[in-house]
């Protein structure tokens, strides 16, 4: 088994991407379809924000009318982002930091994948803690 150390060990190179000009009802159908709870938004191909579940929540709340808006005007930002060889751990304090569950994997401004608290982290978590139990260890995921 592979030790894993850096995030692009682990991360998810699927990630959901829409331009910023989409809409919200956009993001909303390729979070439904595709079974997400975020979606990257970019510019060009850079990532510039985030909109997640939570995010629609709170719009929705506030704007009746929101699925109607554009990305760029609902998205999280600035992007909290890390390099590709950023360290699990480090990655770990950057989410835990920020209060943030999600954290894009970009490199030269090209958004390769993407870190989750809740798949990702936990499943890097029980494998560095239960070195024991062979149950929970979790290879590397393919390029």
């Amino acid at each position: 088994m592979t030790q894993v150390h850096a995030v692009h060990q682990i991360m998810n190179r699927n990630v959901s991407a829409l331009e910023s000009s989409n809409s919200v009802l956009d993001a909303l159908k390729v979070m439904t379809e595709r079974g997400v709870g975020c979606v990257v938004i970019t510019s060009g191909s850079r990532p510039v924000g985030i909109i997640t579940e939570r995010d629609l929540m709170k719009a929705m709340m506030n704007d009746k009318e929101v699925l109607g808006c554009k990305l760029n005007e609902v998205m999280s930002q600035p992007l909290t982002t890390v390099r590709p060889n950023t360290a699990v751990t480090e990655a770990l304090s950057v989410m835990k930091n920020r209060n943030i569950r999600r954290l894009p994997v970009v490199e030269e401004e090209k958004l390769l994948g993407i870190v989750t608290v809740h798949s990702d982290l936990l499943y890097w978590a029980l494998a560095a803690s239960t070195k024991k139990d062979s149950q929970y260890r979790v290879e590397p995921k393919a390029p």
